[in-house]
């Protein structure tokens, strides 16, 4: 499997800063968070998109992912969340991206199936438009949606490739959902996988992966014993918590553990 950290662990960070990080570490690639915020969002010129495409081929570090905030099963019209797809589609194919992340973000107080329905609908129409250029929709285990088993309500009925999954652990096991279950449903659909890690559930604060109680070392295993050959992302949300520690000082040990991990599982 191949290793990636997320941009949300080192909020604003420069381009080339990031590159140094992914290269001083070895890490394979970066999941860019696709934001006002970052560097990197689709208000960017096309020329700084191809600055940006140039600067990652010449590290040698992959952009794996744009993790948009598009939430697909929305309340309001489909125009305004298709747009917003589209724009971070034409940003992932500008960077040489092959996913973008979507959440659901549906409305507790509608009934679950509309909701469904309203994400299925959209997320089918995207896809089409993720397949005219190259890129996969993933739609990640989050909010409203936070297991397997809510997510493949969604994608079972789009049905087609350029409609995925992103597992995102925390999710799923604050859903009561065990790392078996979630593979089950998302295998078929899984683009990849969000590591992360926490003391408990009333405490997300980030922590460094090994040090809290997700399940990590199953969620690996069920990986491996499946043949599941693709990334590992450490999501370190360090934007949403500045009380936690500096990911650029975890990042080694954070990829050691990982390695640890799929050696014990091999």
């Amino acid at each position: 499997m191949k290793l990636a950290f997320s941009t949300l662990g080192v909020p604003g960070l420069p381009v080339p800063d990031v590159l140094a990080l992914a290269t001083a570490h070895h890490y394979h690639g970066v999941e860019l968070r696709a934001h006002p915020e970052e560097p990197v969002h689709p208000g960017l010129s096309p020329g700084e998109r191809a600055e940006t495409a140039d600067a990652f081929r010449a590290a040698g570090v992959e952009v794996l992912a744009l993790a948009g905030y598009a939430r697909i099963a929305a309340p309001g019209e489909d125009g305004a969340v298709l747009e917003e797809i589209r724009r971070l589609l034409r940003l992932a194919h500008d960077l040489g991206a092959p996913f973008v992340r979507v959440f659901p973000g549906a409305d507790p107080d509608r009934p679950r199936a509309e909701s469904d329905g309203v994400a299925a609908r959209r997320l089918g129409t995207a896809a089409e438009d993720a397949a005219a250029l190259g890129v996969r929709i993933l739609l990640e285990t989050h909010d409203s949606h936070r297991t397997g088993a809510d997510a493949i309500r969604v994608l079972g009925p789009v049905g087609h490739h350029n409609a995925g999954a992103l597992w995102d652990v925390m999710h799923t096991w604050l859903g009561g959902e065990q790392p078996a279950e979630t593979y089950a449903a998302l295998a078929p659909h899984l683009g990849y996988v969000q590591v992360k890690d926490i003391s408990s559930a009333e405490d997300t604060t980030p922590l460094p992966l090994g040090a809290g109680v997700l399940p990590l070392t199953e969620c690996v295993d069920v990986l491996c014993r499946h043949g599941w050959d693709g990334w590992l992302c450490w999501e370190y949300e360090k934007r949403w918590y500045e009380s936690a520690a500096p990911l650029p000082g975890l990042l080694d040990a954070g990829r050691d553990h990982l390695v640890r991990l799929l050696g014990e599982a091999a």
